[in-house]
Parts: structure tokens; sequence; C-alpha cells
């Protein structure tokens, strides 16, 4: 259905059902399906509850509706500017008063103030990479389900649903629209609340390509359910939740199935699709190695410094020939003047830090690159956490290993480590990393509220950031919130 025009707002109770819908025509195929058995059977009552719907989501009048935004709830799309402009001031003012964040897959809920809703569930969608595409799409079928899981936890009757991939996440279309799809028709079949879903979005081909699919998952008689097994993926999730029996036992040492009584629990396709999360980042060519099982690993522990000497030579001699353009071009790395002991200052920009799209071998050949001349004497680190998300967070595993590759000179010489914007994530893994894996520099980490409080170990002139670390500084903490004693530098 399209919305009318005018600025009046939409009942729910005026949206077409899916059940009222006409059935598609059914082509023939001549091929043997992927499916032996229809996948999502014909239920009249779950297509009475689902609706697809083209207008603006800030018009309807349902209970609650999603928007899809960034990590700070602030990001520039259509959902999201609509939603704020509708929503008046007061959202806008929930936002930065609260400091609300929203890491990728999860949701927050916030008033709905002017808008024809109670509340808003807030949602950050996944970056599409082809080559971790398995996790895109676990992380996009977090989005959903979270959303819905949300909505029914506050006993919403009504949820308005965004079309969640945003364009700029480069999400294809198509594959987007299948897990929109699956993550709906498995709540609904599992859950009593919401009582009605409309999947929305004012894009016409969004609109299309959503109710083209819908018979796949959402079928209108037995013959159309039938049909769908020659159009559904081959490798659909949660097809045999039967098969993903995890057996818990008293004693995981010792599993003795005569004399020892078993649990068994069917976990539901959820917690196999959360798991498949984790193996797809696992199996990632980046972290693969880096977390791989300790039997396949030299300990840490064990290693003998000349081995890591001659590795750290290797990697050097790599940095040197090899193009390393792909991580020097992100710019989150660089040296920005000295500080009033004339020690060179090296800046890490961590919003500019994507984990997920770069190659964390190169990454480590360019910090050797860069750093190998400076840290032949004292130095001083300046890492700026600012609107930096767990998209930017680097595995432990790979800091572990940096740290224990890099020779002593690079430890001995570092004689500060300033965290400037950390929040309480960052300050309880620093304090993780330093008390257990690198206890050689936890004395010289300084965590700083503001940019300001820098120069009093550098001056103004020296210290080259973003504009946002400077933005987000004021935004926060105002104009000269501190001023610096530089007597005693």
């Amino acid at each position: 259905m399209r919305a009318p025009a005018g600025g009046a707002g939409v009942s729910c109770a005026g949206v077409p059902r899916w059940s009222h819908s006409a059935p598609a025509h059914h082509a023939v195929y001549d091929h043997t399906p992927p499916h032996a058995h229809p996948v999502f059977l014909h239920d009249d009552h779950i297509n009475s509850r689902f609706a697809i719907w083209q207008g603006d989501i800030s018009s309807l009048e349902v209970d609650v509706i999603t928007n899809t935004t960034d990590e700070t709830l602030t990001e520039c799309n259509a959902v999201n500017e609509r939603i704020l402009q509708a929503a008046g001031p007061e959202l806008k003012e929930e936002i930065i008063t609260r400091g609300y964040e929203c890491r990728t897959g999860e949701v927050v809920l916030t008033p709905g103030f002017g808008l024809r809703c109670r509340h808003i569930i807030h949602t950050v969608s996944p970056k599409y990479v082809a080559k971790y595409h398995t996790a895109a799409d676990t992380s996009l079928h977090n989005c959903y389900r979270n959303v819905l899981c949300k909505a029914s936890e506050i006993g919403a009757r009504s949820l308005a649903l965004c079309v969640i991939s945003a364009p700029h996440k480069q999400f294809p279309p198509d594959l987007a629209a299948h897990v929109a799809l699956r993550t709906i028709r498995r709540h609904l079949e599992q859950q009593r609340l919401p009582a009605l879903v409309v999947l929305s979005s004012s894009c016409g081909p969004d609109v299309a390509l959503l109710s083209a699919l819908a018979p796949l998952y959402f079928p209108r008689s037995a013959r159309e359910a039938d049909a769908a097994r020659w159009r559904l993926p081959a490798d659909l999730p949660g097809l045999a939740p039967s098969d993903r029996r995890i057996r818990i036992i008293h004693n995981p040492h010792s599993h003795n199935s005569d004399t020892a009584e078993d649990d068994t629990s069917t976990y539901d396709e959820e917690a196999a699709v959360e798991a498949a999360a984790a193996f797809a980042r696992a199996c990632a060519p980046d972290t693969q190695r880096l977390l791989a099982p300790a039997s396949a690993r030299v300990p840490y522990e064990r290693r003998p410094r000349i081995d890591n000497t001659d590795q750290y030579e290797r990697l050097l001699r790599r940095a040197r020939t090899e193009d390393l353009s792909e991580i020097s071009g992100i710019g989150c790395l660089y040296q920005s003047g000295v500080d009033r002991l004339g020690r060179p200052v090296v800046v890490f920009i961590g919003k500019w830090f994507p984990i997920g799209e770069i190659d964390l071998d190169k990454a480590l050949l360019y910090l050797i690159k860069l750093l190998d001349p400076i840290v032949r004497g004292d130095y001083v680190i300046a890492y700026f956490h600012t609107l930096a998300s767990s998209a930017n967070h680097p595995p432990f595993w790979w800091l572990k290993e940096v740290y224990t590759v890099l020779p002593y000179k690079f430890k001995k010489n570092l004689k500060a480590f300033y965290i400037v914007h950390p929040t309480f994530w960052t300050k309880m893994m620093t304090w993780w990393f330093t008390t257990f894996m690198a206890p050689a520099i936890k004395a010289k980490v300084h965590n700083l509220p503001g940019v300001e409080y820098l120069y009093s170990v550098m001056a103004r002139d020296q210290l080259d950031v973003p504009a946002f670390v400077t933005e987000y500084d004021m935004t926060i903490n105002g104009l000269h919130y501190f001023q610096p004693d530089t007597s005693n530098t």
C-alpha cells in the first residue's frame, strides 16, 4: 500500500494485511528444487499479522517504529533525519543528554516524543563486505531480531519496521530483503507480540522487491508454499534445528553416557545464528591465524626471544618493500610534532581504524614501518578514542601478538601513552590488557577526558588532529575548560 498524500497520520488499521493480497503467478520449473518439502507453510493467521507498506514511517500510528542509524544515533540518512525532524528537538536532546551509544546489531529504546508512536527502537546496520558476507548477514539478522524482541518485551502490539540496511552500508538489496523477511517470519511463528508488523519503506524499488520475495516466507496458499521450494536459498539458516542439539553434561571432562545422565537442550535457531556470527568472525582470514586453537599456536611464554627478534627483522624487511598504501591512506596513524621535551608524538585515531575492512597483517607492517625510526629514542603516543565504536576495536589476540612481536625498544622508549575521550569499556579493557598482557607499560598509560589536557605536555601547534575530535571535545567539555601548567614540563 502507498501512503496517502498530506501530513495526516496513517492508522495501522488502514494498512492492508498481507493475507488480503492475491497469490502470485506460479512459474513452472524443470529442475529439482533445493528443498524437498515446503519450508514456510501457508498460515493465514501469520499473514494477517504482517504487512508491506510504502510511505513515511514517521507518519504511521503504531506503538513502536524503528530507526536505522549509527553508533551515536545521529547518522545522516533519510530515515533517521525524518524521524529526528518529526519527533522534535526533544529526541535529539534525549540522545545527547543521556549519551546513548548503540553497537552494530544491538538496539536502543527511546520515547517517541512528537511522533505518532510511544517508542522508537534504534538499531545500527552492519556494513556489507563480500569477504565477510556471513558475518554481515548474521549481524543484519540480529538487528531485525533484537528490534522484534524489544518490541515484544515492552508489550507493543504494532511495530513499524524500516528497511534497516541503509544504502551507504552497501548491503545487496536482495540479500537484505531475504534476511528481513526470514527473521520476521520466524519471530511471528514463535511470539505472540507484536500482533502486527509493518515492513515500511518510502522507496518504491524496495517495496517492489519485498513484495516479490514475501511469498517465499509468507505464502498465501499451499500452492505458493510449494512453489517457494525452487526460489528459496539452498543454504537457508534454521532449516534443521534438531541438528543443532547441544549436549550439556555435568562434567565436560569425563563424559560417560552409561553413568552420567545428560541434560540435552535444543538451542533455537537464534542461538545458532549467534554462534554462526562468532564462527564467521573467527574464520575471517585476518583473525583466524590469531584465534587459532592453543594446540596450533606456539605459547608466547615458551617462544625463544631470538625467534621474536628474527621475526621482527623479517617483518621490517617486508614493511620496507611491500605496498602499504591501503593502510597509510586511512590516515589513522601518523606522527604529529613533538612534546615539550622534544619527544616525537605518534597519533592514533581510533574511529579511522576499520577492523573489518583491512588486512591486519598489513596494519602491523605499517605500524613497524612508521615507528621503527621513531622508537630509537624516547617517544609518546596519543590515542583518540573519540566516537570510536565496536567496529574499531582490535581483537585482543592481535594486540597481544603485536606486543610480543615488537622488540624491547618499543616498550622501553615509550614514555607515555595518552588515551583521550576514553569510555568505560576503554578503561576496563586497557586495565585488563596492561595488567595481564603488558604490565611493562601499565604505569605509562594516562586517561584524559579532553584534548586540552594534552597541552600540558605538548604545545597546541604540535598537535594535529581531525576536526571531528575538537568539535566533539567542545561539545562535551566546552571552550578552554583546562588551563595547562607547563612550568614543570
